[in-house]
Protein backbone atom coordinates (compact mmCIF):
# COMPACT_ATOMS: atom_id res chain seq x y z
CA UNK A 1 0.00 0.00 0.00
CA UNK A 2 1.52 3.42 -1.08
CA UNK A 3 2.09 5.60 1.58
CA UNK A 4 -0.23 8.73 2.58
CA UNK A 5 0.97 12.55 2.13
CA UNK A 6 -1.44 14.96 3.40
CA UNK A 7 -1.82 18.01 1.79
CA UNK A 8 -3.27 21.91 3.04
CA UNK A 9 -3.88 24.07 -0.02
CA UNK A 10 -6.02 27.08 -1.22
CA UNK A 11 -8.57 25.83 -3.58
CA UNK A 12 -7.28 28.67 -6.18
CA UNK A 13 -3.67 27.23 -5.86
CA UNK A 14 -2.36 26.21 -9.19
CA UNK A 15 0.68 24.51 -7.31
CA UNK A 16 -1.15 21.41 -6.13
CA UNK A 17 -1.13 20.33 -9.79
CA UNK A 18 2.83 20.31 -9.39
CA UNK A 19 2.29 18.32 -6.26
CA UNK A 20 0.04 15.81 -7.84
CA UNK A 21 2.00 15.02 -10.67
CA UNK A 22 5.31 14.50 -8.35
CA UNK A 23 3.40 12.03 -6.12
CA UNK A 24 2.64 10.18 -9.19
CA UNK A 25 6.54 9.50 -9.74
CA UNK A 26 7.86 9.46 -6.22
CA UNK A 27 4.88 6.79 -5.76
CA UNK A 28 2.57 8.50 -2.68
CA UNK A 29 -0.96 9.11 -2.68
CA UNK A 30 -2.56 12.37 -2.15
CA UNK A 31 -5.09 13.59 0.07
CA UNK A 32 -5.82 17.39 0.50
CA UNK A 33 -7.58 19.40 2.70
CA UNK A 34 -9.13 22.55 1.35
CA UNK A 35 -10.90 25.37 1.90
CA UNK A 36 -13.82 24.69 -0.70
CA UNK A 37 -17.20 24.74 -0.28
CA UNK A 38 -18.49 21.93 1.98
CA UNK A 39 -22.06 22.63 0.92
CA UNK A 40 -21.26 21.22 -2.79
CA UNK A 41 -20.52 17.32 -3.49
CA UNK A 42 -16.88 17.39 -4.49
CA UNK A 43 -17.50 20.67 -6.32
CA UNK A 44 -13.60 20.09 -7.86
CA UNK A 45 -13.05 16.55 -7.91
CA UNK A 46 -10.47 16.30 -5.96
CA UNK A 47 -11.76 14.61 -3.18
CA UNK A 48 -10.25 17.03 -0.86
CA UNK A 49 -11.92 16.68 3.07
CA UNK A 50 -13.26 20.63 3.45
CA UNK A 51 -11.47 22.61 5.92
CA UNK A 52 -12.02 26.30 7.07
CA UNK A 53 -7.90 27.79 7.95
CA UNK A 54 -9.61 30.23 10.40
CA UNK A 55 -11.24 27.75 12.23
CA UNK A 56 -8.96 25.49 13.49
CA UNK A 57 -10.69 23.76 16.21
CA UNK A 58 -13.16 22.06 13.69
CA UNK A 59 -11.33 21.78 10.51
CA UNK A 60 -8.61 19.57 12.66
CA UNK A 61 -11.61 17.40 13.60
CA UNK A 62 -12.67 17.15 10.13
CA UNK A 63 -9.50 15.97 9.06
CA UNK A 64 -9.08 13.45 11.94
CA UNK A 65 -12.07 11.77 11.22
CA UNK A 66 -11.80 11.37 7.32
CA UNK A 67 -7.97 9.86 8.27
CA UNK A 68 -8.75 8.47 11.31
CA UNK A 69 -8.67 4.70 9.91
CA UNK A 70 -5.38 5.21 7.47
CA UNK A 71 -3.53 8.35 8.96
CA UNK A 72 -0.84 10.04 6.62
CA UNK A 73 3.05 9.26 6.56
CA UNK A 74 3.35 12.96 6.19
CA UNK A 75 1.67 16.70 6.71
CA UNK A 76 2.61 19.46 3.85
CA UNK A 77 1.21 22.95 2.83
CA UNK A 78 1.47 25.23 0.12
CA UNK A 79 1.25 28.95 0.60
CA UNK A 80 0.47 30.98 4.15
CA UNK A 81 -2.87 30.47 5.69
CA UNK A 82 -2.48 26.70 5.91
CA UNK A 83 0.17 26.82 8.21
CA UNK A 84 -1.29 26.46 11.61
CA UNK A 85 -3.81 24.21 10.81
CA UNK A 86 -0.84 21.97 9.19
CA UNK A 87 1.18 22.07 11.89
CA UNK A 88 -1.60 20.98 14.11
CA UNK A 89 -2.37 18.21 12.06
CA UNK A 90 1.13 16.73 12.03
CA UNK A 91 1.16 17.30 15.81
CA UNK A 92 -2.18 15.00 15.99
CA UNK A 93 -0.27 12.23 13.93
CA UNK A 94 2.76 11.72 16.12
CA UNK A 95 4.77 12.98 12.40
CA UNK A 96 7.82 15.46 12.32
CA UNK A 97 7.16 18.96 11.44
CA UNK A 98 6.79 22.78 13.43
CA UNK A 99 5.18 23.52 16.23
CA UNK A 100 1.87 25.81 15.86
CA UNK A 101 3.61 28.35 17.72
CA UNK A 102 6.31 28.49 14.79
CA UNK A 103 4.32 28.11 12.21
CA UNK A 104 1.84 31.25 13.00
CA UNK A 105 5.54 33.26 13.42
CA UNK A 106 6.63 31.75 10.03
CA UNK A 107 3.35 33.84 8.48
CA UNK A 108 3.67 37.00 10.28
CA UNK A 109 6.34 39.25 9.52
CA UNK A 110 5.67 41.41 12.77
CA UNK A 111 6.51 37.75 15.04
CA UNK A 112 9.57 37.30 12.77
CA UNK A 113 10.84 40.87 13.57
CA UNK A 114 10.29 40.59 17.12
CA UNK A 115 11.92 37.15 17.27
CA UNK A 116 15.10 38.26 15.46
CA UNK A 117 15.08 41.12 17.91
CA UNK A 118 14.99 38.86 20.67
CA UNK A 119 17.77 36.47 19.39
CA UNK A 120 20.30 39.83 18.75
CA UNK A 121 20.17 39.21 14.73
CA UNK A 122 19.83 41.92 12.28
CA UNK A 123 16.93 43.30 11.53
CA UNK A 124 15.28 46.88 10.81
CA UNK A 125 13.92 49.19 13.07
CA UNK A 126 10.08 48.86 13.44
CA UNK A 127 6.50 49.67 14.69
CA UNK A 128 3.18 48.39 14.20
CA UNK A 129 0.18 50.27 13.57
CA UNK A 130 -3.19 49.86 14.36
CA UNK A 131 -4.80 49.67 10.37
CA UNK A 132 -7.59 52.93 11.41
CA UNK A 133 -4.76 55.02 13.06
CA UNK A 134 -4.49 58.50 11.34
CA UNK A 135 -1.09 57.91 9.71
CA UNK A 136 -0.52 61.96 9.85
CA UNK A 137 -0.44 61.67 13.64
CA UNK A 138 2.55 59.75 13.17
CA UNK A 139 4.59 60.52 9.55
CA UNK A 140 6.54 63.10 11.47
CA UNK A 141 8.00 60.77 14.53
CA UNK A 142 9.75 58.03 11.80
CA UNK A 143 12.66 57.78 9.89
CA UNK A 144 12.99 57.81 6.08
CA UNK A 145 13.27 56.10 4.15
CA UNK A 146 10.91 53.37 5.16
CA UNK A 147 8.95 50.53 4.63
CA UNK A 148 4.88 49.98 4.72
CA UNK A 149 3.90 46.69 4.56
CA UNK A 150 0.94 44.03 5.62
CA UNK A 151 1.62 41.56 8.03
CA UNK A 152 0.59 38.51 6.51
CA UNK A 153 -0.15 38.70 2.24
CA UNK A 154 3.04 37.38 0.42
CA UNK A 155 4.40 37.59 -3.15
CA UNK A 156 5.37 41.56 -1.74
CA UNK A 157 1.87 42.08 -1.81
CA UNK A 158 0.84 45.63 -0.19
CA UNK A 159 4.82 46.54 0.43
CA UNK A 160 5.68 50.33 -0.36
CA UNK A 161 8.60 52.25 0.11
CA UNK A 162 8.25 55.84 1.61
CA UNK A 163 10.61 58.99 1.14
CA UNK A 164 8.70 61.26 2.94
CA UNK A 165 6.03 62.26 5.52
CA UNK A 166 3.68 62.62 2.25
CA UNK A 167 4.58 59.57 0.76
CA UNK A 168 4.04 57.23 3.76
CA UNK A 169 0.20 59.12 4.46
CA UNK A 170 -0.42 58.16 0.63
CA UNK A 171 1.33 54.74 1.27
CA UNK A 172 -0.52 53.79 4.29
CA UNK A 173 -3.53 55.01 3.19
CA UNK A 174 -3.37 52.39 0.10
CA UNK A 175 -2.28 49.25 1.91
CA UNK A 176 -5.12 50.41 4.60
CA UNK A 177 -7.93 50.58 1.66
CA UNK A 178 -6.45 46.97 0.68
CA UNK A 179 -6.72 45.30 4.38
CA UNK A 180 -9.85 46.45 4.56
CA UNK A 181 -11.20 45.64 1.17
CA UNK A 182 -14.49 42.59 1.19
CA UNK A 183 -11.59 40.11 -0.52
CA UNK A 184 -9.29 40.62 2.44
CA UNK A 185 -12.23 40.80 5.04
CA UNK A 186 -13.64 37.34 4.06
CA UNK A 187 -10.00 35.91 5.20
CA UNK A 188 -10.66 37.03 8.63
CA UNK A 189 -7.10 37.35 9.58
CA UNK A 190 -7.01 39.70 12.73
CA UNK A 191 -3.23 40.44 11.23
CA UNK A 192 -4.76 42.15 8.34
CA UNK A 193 -6.42 44.77 11.15
CA UNK A 194 -1.97 45.52 11.83
CA UNK A 195 0.18 47.61 9.47
CA UNK A 196 3.27 47.22 9.72
CA UNK A 197 6.69 50.17 9.25
CA UNK A 198 10.13 49.54 9.22
CA UNK A 199 13.57 51.07 7.90
CA UNK A 200 14.40 50.37 4.54
CA UNK A 201 17.14 48.14 3.99
CA UNK A 202 19.30 48.95 1.12
CA UNK A 203 21.32 45.84 -0.73
CA UNK A 204 20.53 43.68 -3.71
CA UNK A 205 17.88 40.91 -2.69
CA UNK A 206 17.95 37.12 -2.80
CA UNK A 207 15.09 33.99 -2.36
CA UNK A 208 16.45 31.15 -0.60
CA UNK A 209 14.74 27.42 -0.68
CA UNK A 210 15.57 25.09 1.30
CA UNK A 211 14.58 22.39 3.98
CA UNK A 212 14.67 22.25 8.32
CA UNK A 213 15.32 18.61 8.90
CA UNK A 214 14.99 18.15 12.89
CA UNK A 215 16.34 21.46 13.80
CA UNK A 216 19.11 21.40 10.94
CA UNK A 217 18.65 23.63 7.92
CA UNK A 218 19.91 22.25 4.39
CA UNK A 219 20.06 25.10 1.75
CA UNK A 220 18.42 23.63 -1.70
CA UNK A 221 19.01 26.74 -3.88
CA UNK A 222 20.15 30.37 -3.70
CA UNK A 223 18.22 32.67 -6.24
CA UNK A 224 19.46 36.32 -7.83
CA UNK A 225 17.02 38.82 -7.96
CA UNK A 226 19.01 40.87 -10.69
CA UNK A 227 16.74 43.80 -11.46
CA UNK A 228 16.96 46.65 -8.17
CA UNK A 229 13.93 46.64 -5.64
CA UNK A 230 14.17 49.96 -4.57
CA UNK A 231 10.53 50.97 -4.45
CA UNK A 232 8.36 52.92 -4.49
CA UNK A 233 6.51 49.38 -4.95
CA UNK A 234 8.60 45.85 -4.44
CA UNK A 235 6.82 43.83 -7.30
CA UNK A 236 8.76 40.16 -7.90
CA UNK A 237 9.75 40.18 -11.33
CA UNK A 238 12.91 37.93 -12.18
CA UNK A 239 14.50 35.00 -10.42
CA UNK A 240 17.91 33.68 -11.32
CA UNK A 241 19.50 30.26 -10.49
CA UNK A 242 22.85 29.50 -9.21
CA UNK A 243 23.37 32.70 -7.18
CA UNK A 244 26.26 35.14 -8.48
CA UNK A 245 27.41 35.15 -4.93
CA UNK A 246 30.71 34.01 -4.24
CA UNK A 247 30.96 31.14 -1.82
CA UNK A 248 31.60 32.52 0.83
CA UNK A 249 28.66 35.18 0.82
CA UNK A 250 26.27 32.10 0.13
CA UNK A 251 27.59 30.47 2.65
CA UNK A 252 26.72 33.58 5.07
CA UNK A 253 23.41 33.64 3.46
CA UNK A 254 22.35 30.34 4.39
CA UNK A 255 23.77 30.57 7.84
CA UNK A 256 21.23 33.65 8.34
CA UNK A 257 18.42 32.26 6.90
CA UNK A 258 18.85 29.38 9.60
CA UNK A 259 19.31 31.53 12.15
CA UNK A 260 16.05 33.31 11.54
CA UNK A 261 14.69 29.99 11.57
CA UNK A 262 15.85 28.85 14.59
CA UNK A 263 15.01 32.35 16.08
CA UNK A 264 11.26 31.60 15.51
CA UNK A 265 11.38 28.16 15.92
CA UNK A 266 10.95 26.14 12.76
CA UNK A 267 12.00 22.88 12.53
CA UNK A 268 11.38 20.34 10.17
CA UNK A 269 9.75 20.82 6.73
CA UNK A 270 10.13 23.37 3.45
CA UNK A 271 11.72 27.13 3.85
CA UNK A 272 11.24 29.63 1.60
CA UNK A 273 13.27 33.33 2.65
CA UNK A 274 14.11 36.45 1.24
CA UNK A 275 17.42 38.59 2.43
CA UNK A 276 19.29 41.76 1.52
CA UNK A 277 22.80 41.35 1.78
CA UNK A 278 25.02 44.94 2.14
CA UNK A 279 27.83 46.04 3.82
CA UNK A 280 26.26 45.84 7.01
CA UNK A 281 25.79 41.95 6.63
CA UNK A 282 22.47 39.58 5.56
CA UNK A 283 19.22 40.96 6.84
CA UNK A 284 16.38 38.56 6.68
CA UNK A 285 12.95 39.93 5.35
CA UNK A 286 11.15 36.55 5.48
CA UNK A 287 11.03 33.08 6.38
CA UNK A 288 7.87 30.95 5.78
CA UNK A 289 7.67 27.65 6.37
CA UNK A 290 6.42 26.81 2.92
CA UNK A 291 7.70 26.00 -0.40
CA UNK A 292 8.64 29.25 -3.22
CA UNK A 293 4.68 29.74 -4.27
CA UNK A 294 3.03 29.62 -7.64
CA UNK A 295 5.27 27.84 -10.61
CA UNK A 296 8.42 29.22 -9.83
CA UNK A 297 9.22 25.93 -8.57
CA UNK A 298 9.43 24.28 -11.58
CA UNK A 299 12.99 26.06 -12.05
CA UNK A 300 14.41 23.67 -9.61
CA UNK A 301 15.23 20.21 -10.35
CA UNK A 302 17.78 18.22 -8.01
CA UNK A 303 19.92 14.82 -8.58
CA UNK A 304 21.40 12.96 -5.87
CA UNK A 305 24.79 12.70 -6.92
CA UNK A 306 25.94 8.79 -7.57
CA UNK A 307 22.21 7.64 -8.35
CA UNK A 308 21.21 6.47 -11.26
CA UNK A 309 17.30 8.08 -10.23
CA UNK A 310 16.07 11.06 -12.39
CA UNK A 311 15.71 14.38 -11.73
CA UNK A 312 13.57 15.66 -8.98
CA UNK A 313 11.11 17.95 -8.56
CA UNK A 314 11.11 20.24 -5.88
CA UNK A 315 7.55 19.06 -4.96
CA UNK A 316 8.71 15.57 -5.43
CA UNK A 317 11.78 16.20 -3.07
CA UNK A 318 9.50 17.63 -0.26
CA UNK A 319 7.33 15.04 -0.57
CA UNK A 320 10.29 12.25 0.61
CA UNK A 321 11.50 14.40 2.98
CA UNK A 322 7.74 14.93 4.34
CA UNK A 323 7.81 11.16 4.14
CA UNK A 324 11.06 11.29 6.92
CA UNK A 325 13.92 11.13 4.26
CA UNK A 326 16.81 13.38 4.54
CA UNK A 327 17.41 15.46 0.94
CA UNK A 328 20.18 16.90 1.91
CA UNK A 329 22.19 14.57 -0.56
CA UNK A 330 20.59 16.43 -3.49
CA UNK A 331 21.98 18.94 -5.52
CA UNK A 332 20.31 21.29 -7.69
CA UNK A 333 21.12 20.38 -11.48
CA UNK A 334 24.31 22.48 -13.05
CA UNK A 335 22.66 24.39 -15.66
CA UNK A 336 21.14 27.30 -14.38
CA UNK A 337 17.35 28.33 -14.43
CA UNK A 338 15.31 31.51 -14.10
CA UNK A 339 11.48 32.65 -13.52
CA UNK A 340 9.95 35.63 -14.49
CA UNK A 341 7.14 37.09 -13.16
CA UNK A 342 4.72 39.33 -15.59
CA UNK A 343 4.78 42.54 -14.30
CA UNK A 344 0.61 43.72 -13.70
CA UNK A 345 0.51 47.70 -14.71
CA UNK A 346 -2.77 47.46 -13.92
CA UNK A 347 -6.60 45.84 -13.05
CA UNK A 348 -8.12 43.81 -16.03
CA UNK A 349 -8.60 40.29 -18.00
CA UNK A 350 -5.71 39.17 -19.17
CA UNK A 351 -6.20 38.28 -23.07
CA UNK A 352 -2.86 37.22 -24.32
CA UNK A 353 0.88 38.71 -25.13
CA UNK A 354 2.50 38.91 -28.52
CA UNK A 355 6.26 37.77 -28.62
Amino acid sequence: MRPRVLLLARTTGYQTRSFGAAAEAVGVDLVFATDRCDRLDDPWRDEAIPVRFHEEEGSLAAILEVLAARPPAGVLFVGDRPAVLAARAAAAFGLAGNSPVAAAASCNKLLLLVALETAGLPRPWFRSVEVDTDPATIAATLSYPCVVKPLALSGSQGVMRADGPDSFVAAFDRLRALLTSPQLRAERQLANGIILVEGFIAGNEFAIEGVMHRGRFQTLAIFDKPEPLDGPFFEETIYVTPSSLSGEVQTRVSAAVASAASAIGLWHGPVHAECRVNTGGVFVLEVAARPIGGLCARALRFVKPGSLDTEQSLEALLLRHALGEDVGTYRREKLASGVMMIPIPRGGVFRGCQA
